[in-house]
Protein backbone atom coordinates (compact mmCIF):
# COMPACT_ATOMS: atom_id res chain seq x y z
CA UNK A 1 0.00 0.00 0.00
CA UNK A 2 2.85 2.36 0.93
CA UNK A 3 4.45 1.73 -2.53
CA UNK A 4 1.42 1.63 -4.41
CA UNK A 5 0.76 5.53 -2.42
CA UNK A 6 4.39 7.00 -3.35
CA UNK A 7 4.24 6.09 -6.95
CA UNK A 8 1.04 7.61 -7.33
CA UNK A 9 1.93 10.66 -5.69
CA UNK A 10 5.19 10.63 -7.64
CA UNK A 11 4.39 9.11 -10.72
CA UNK A 12 7.39 10.36 -12.34
CA UNK A 13 9.63 9.08 -10.23
CA UNK A 14 11.75 5.74 -10.84
CA UNK A 15 11.04 2.26 -8.79
CA UNK A 16 14.67 2.59 -7.44
CA UNK A 17 13.67 6.40 -6.05
CA UNK A 18 10.06 5.00 -4.79
CA UNK A 19 11.60 1.97 -2.84
CA UNK A 20 14.55 4.13 -1.29
CA UNK A 21 12.38 6.65 -0.10
CA UNK A 22 10.06 3.58 1.12
CA UNK A 23 12.87 2.36 3.33
CA UNK A 24 13.31 5.48 4.54
CA UNK A 25 9.99 5.99 5.73
CA UNK A 26 9.95 2.69 7.58
CA UNK A 27 13.09 3.46 9.18
CA UNK A 28 11.92 6.73 10.38
CA UNK A 29 8.45 5.78 12.02
CA UNK A 30 10.51 2.82 13.36
CA UNK A 31 12.51 5.49 15.06
CA UNK A 32 9.75 7.84 16.05
CA UNK A 33 7.63 4.93 17.87
CA UNK A 34 10.82 4.17 19.91
CA UNK A 35 10.98 7.50 21.03
CA UNK A 36 7.95 7.78 21.87
CA UNK A 37 7.68 4.62 23.92
CA UNK A 38 11.16 6.23 25.35
CA UNK A 39 9.27 9.83 26.25
CA UNK A 40 9.84 11.49 28.55
CA UNK A 41 13.61 10.21 28.58
CA UNK A 42 13.87 10.71 24.84
CA UNK A 43 13.21 14.47 24.54
CA UNK A 44 16.39 14.98 26.84
CA UNK A 45 18.94 17.04 24.83
CA UNK A 46 16.77 17.42 21.83
CA UNK A 47 16.71 20.83 20.04
CA UNK A 48 13.82 22.25 18.85
CA UNK A 49 13.93 25.34 16.33
CA UNK A 50 10.94 26.78 15.75
CA UNK A 51 9.67 29.03 12.64
CA UNK A 52 6.32 30.82 12.36
CA UNK A 53 6.38 31.31 16.01
CA UNK A 54 4.38 34.82 15.87
CA UNK A 55 2.14 33.51 13.64
CA UNK A 56 0.99 31.15 16.68
CA UNK A 57 1.39 33.52 19.03
CA UNK A 58 -0.81 36.35 16.85
CA UNK A 59 -3.25 33.38 17.01
CA UNK A 60 -3.56 32.85 20.32
CA UNK A 61 -4.24 36.70 20.75
CA UNK A 62 -6.99 36.78 18.89
CA UNK A 63 -8.89 35.11 22.02
CA UNK A 64 -10.90 33.00 19.65
CA UNK A 65 -9.06 29.53 20.46
CA UNK A 66 -7.53 28.49 17.72
CA UNK A 67 -7.61 24.93 15.00
CA UNK A 68 -4.13 23.58 14.56
CA UNK A 69 -4.56 20.86 11.82
CA UNK A 70 -1.45 18.34 11.30
CA UNK A 71 -1.44 15.24 9.37
CA UNK A 72 0.48 11.90 10.21
CA UNK A 73 3.92 13.90 8.80
CA UNK A 74 7.10 14.41 10.46
CA UNK A 75 7.65 13.96 15.03
CA UNK A 76 3.72 14.91 15.40
CA UNK A 77 4.30 14.18 19.20
CA UNK A 78 7.54 16.83 19.41
CA UNK A 79 4.86 18.89 17.82
CA UNK A 80 2.42 17.84 20.55
CA UNK A 81 4.82 18.07 23.10
CA UNK A 82 5.75 21.63 22.41
CA UNK A 83 2.39 22.97 22.14
CA UNK A 84 1.62 21.32 25.45
CA UNK A 85 4.30 23.02 27.23
CA UNK A 86 3.18 26.56 25.23
CA UNK A 87 -0.14 27.05 26.30
CA UNK A 88 -2.45 26.19 29.10
CA UNK A 89 -5.06 24.25 27.32
CA UNK A 90 -3.93 22.23 24.19
CA UNK A 91 -6.24 19.24 23.04
CA UNK A 92 -6.65 17.15 20.43
CA UNK A 93 -9.06 15.03 18.90
CA UNK A 94 -7.99 11.42 18.93
CA UNK A 95 -9.10 7.69 18.09
CA UNK A 96 -9.27 4.98 20.57
CA UNK A 97 -7.11 2.46 20.19
CA UNK A 98 -9.13 -1.32 19.76
CA UNK A 99 -6.12 -2.63 22.63
CA UNK A 100 -7.07 -0.80 26.09
CA UNK A 101 -3.81 -1.54 27.53
CA UNK A 102 -2.64 0.44 24.52
CA UNK A 103 -4.76 2.92 24.40
CA UNK A 104 -3.93 3.96 28.14
CA UNK A 105 -0.49 3.88 27.28
CA UNK A 106 -0.86 6.19 24.20
CA UNK A 107 -2.91 8.77 26.09
CA UNK A 108 -0.71 8.62 29.25
CA UNK A 109 2.40 9.27 27.22
CA UNK A 110 0.76 12.28 25.52
CA UNK A 111 -0.66 14.07 28.74
CA UNK A 112 2.65 14.24 29.77
CA UNK A 113 3.77 17.57 28.35
CA UNK A 114 0.03 19.05 29.35
CA UNK A 115 -1.96 17.47 25.88
CA UNK A 116 -5.74 16.62 26.94
CA UNK A 117 -7.95 14.34 24.86
CA UNK A 118 -11.11 14.26 23.43
CA UNK A 119 -11.91 10.76 21.86
CA UNK A 120 -14.32 10.67 18.57
CA UNK A 121 -17.74 9.94 19.01
CA UNK A 122 -17.63 12.23 21.83
CA UNK A 123 -19.94 15.38 22.12
CA UNK A 124 -18.67 17.34 19.92
CA UNK A 125 -19.71 20.20 22.25
CA UNK A 126 -16.42 19.12 23.95
CA UNK A 127 -14.61 20.34 20.99
CA UNK A 128 -16.24 24.05 20.91
CA UNK A 129 -15.40 24.50 24.36
CA UNK A 130 -11.80 23.77 24.03
CA UNK A 131 -12.19 27.32 21.51
CA UNK A 132 -14.80 29.06 24.00
CA UNK A 133 -11.91 28.65 26.18
CA UNK A 134 -9.48 30.22 23.84
CA UNK A 135 -7.62 26.67 23.77
CA UNK A 136 -5.82 25.09 21.09
CA UNK A 137 -7.76 22.37 19.20
CA UNK A 138 -5.47 20.01 17.41
CA UNK A 139 -7.05 18.38 14.61
CA UNK A 140 -5.34 15.25 11.90
CA UNK A 141 -6.94 15.54 9.29
CA UNK A 142 -5.83 13.80 6.49
CA UNK A 143 -7.21 10.38 6.76
CA UNK A 144 -9.64 8.85 4.69
CA UNK A 145 -12.93 10.28 5.62
CA UNK A 146 -15.19 7.98 3.42
CA UNK A 147 -18.65 9.18 1.97
CA UNK A 148 -18.88 11.60 5.10
CA UNK A 149 -16.27 13.46 3.98
CA UNK A 150 -15.59 16.57 1.41
CA UNK A 151 -13.29 15.68 -1.77
CA UNK A 152 -10.82 17.95 -2.51
CA UNK A 153 -7.21 17.95 -4.40
CA UNK A 154 -4.15 15.73 -2.79
CA UNK A 155 -1.31 15.03 -4.99
CA UNK A 156 -3.45 15.61 -7.64
CA UNK A 157 -6.12 13.03 -6.80
CA UNK A 158 -9.68 13.42 -5.68
CA UNK A 159 -9.35 12.36 -1.24
CA UNK A 160 -11.97 11.85 0.75
CA UNK A 161 -11.12 14.42 3.91
CA UNK A 162 -12.59 15.36 6.98
CA UNK A 163 -15.35 18.28 7.00
CA UNK A 164 -14.23 18.92 10.74
CA UNK A 165 -11.93 21.99 10.66
CA UNK A 166 -13.72 24.03 8.45
CA UNK A 167 -17.22 23.79 10.29
CA UNK A 168 -15.34 24.90 12.84
CA UNK A 169 -13.77 27.83 11.37
CA UNK A 170 -16.82 28.81 9.83
CA UNK A 171 -19.24 28.37 13.02
CA UNK A 172 -16.35 30.17 15.51
CA UNK A 173 -13.97 32.52 13.16
CA UNK A 174 -11.62 30.51 15.58
CA UNK A 175 -8.07 31.22 13.24
CA UNK A 176 -6.34 28.31 11.86
CA UNK A 177 -3.40 26.90 11.24
CA UNK A 178 -1.08 24.17 10.01
CA UNK A 179 1.52 22.84 12.54
CA UNK A 180 4.11 20.54 11.42
CA UNK A 181 7.27 19.03 13.06
CA UNK A 182 10.20 17.84 10.73
CA UNK A 183 13.15 15.58 11.67
CA UNK A 184 16.03 17.72 10.45
CA UNK A 185 18.84 15.38 11.91
CA UNK A 186 19.37 12.83 14.74
CA UNK A 187 17.67 15.19 17.69
CA UNK A 188 17.36 18.04 15.86
CA UNK A 189 13.76 19.36 15.00
CA UNK A 190 12.41 22.50 13.42
CA UNK A 191 8.26 23.11 13.78
CA UNK A 192 6.43 25.35 11.61
CA UNK A 193 3.31 27.29 12.03
CA UNK A 194 1.52 28.58 8.93
CA UNK A 195 -1.84 30.12 8.42
CA UNK A 196 -4.72 29.26 6.70
CA UNK A 197 -6.45 31.16 4.37
CA UNK A 198 -10.03 30.86 5.67
CA UNK A 199 -11.92 34.16 4.04
CA UNK A 200 -13.87 32.09 1.61
CA UNK A 201 -15.86 30.57 4.29
CA UNK A 202 -16.25 27.56 2.02
CA UNK A 203 -16.24 23.90 3.53
CA UNK A 204 -14.31 22.46 0.24
CA UNK A 205 -12.30 25.76 0.25
CA UNK A 206 -10.98 25.73 3.67
CA UNK A 207 -10.15 22.24 3.38
CA UNK A 208 -8.01 22.21 0.19
CA UNK A 209 -6.01 25.41 2.03
CA UNK A 210 -4.55 23.39 4.31
CA UNK A 211 -4.46 20.09 3.06
CA UNK A 212 -2.46 21.70 0.10
CA UNK A 213 -0.05 23.27 2.98
CA UNK A 214 0.23 20.18 4.19
CA UNK A 215 1.33 18.65 0.64
CA UNK A 216 4.11 20.88 0.46
CA UNK A 217 5.20 19.79 3.24
CA UNK A 218 5.42 16.49 2.14
CA UNK A 219 6.97 17.01 -1.42
CA UNK A 220 9.68 18.14 0.40
CA UNK A 221 10.05 15.95 3.12
CA UNK A 222 8.20 12.97 1.58
CA UNK A 223 10.00 9.94 3.64
CA UNK A 224 8.78 11.43 6.69
CA UNK A 225 4.80 10.94 5.70
CA UNK A 226 2.65 7.61 6.77
CA UNK A 227 2.24 6.63 3.66
CA UNK A 228 0.75 3.49 4.64
CA UNK A 229 -3.07 4.42 5.28
CA UNK A 230 -5.62 4.07 2.04
CA UNK A 231 -5.61 8.13 1.44
CA UNK A 232 -7.44 7.80 -1.54
CA UNK A 233 -9.58 4.51 -0.38
CA UNK A 234 -13.19 6.09 -0.92
CA UNK A 235 -13.85 7.48 -4.54
CA UNK A 236 -16.13 10.49 -5.55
Amino acid sequence: MASENIKKAFPYWSDVKVNLTLRKTYLFFAQNLIDFISVPKSWDGIIVNIKGQEVFEEAIEERKGVILISGHFGCWEILGKWVGEKVPLFTGVAQRQKNRGADKFFQEQREIPGTGHIFRKEPIEKMYGILNSNGVLGLVSDQDAKKKGVFIDFFGYPASTPKGAALFNIRTSAPMLVGVCIKKAFMNYEIEFLKVNTSSQDIGDITQQYTSTLEKCIRSNPEQYFWFHRRWKTRP
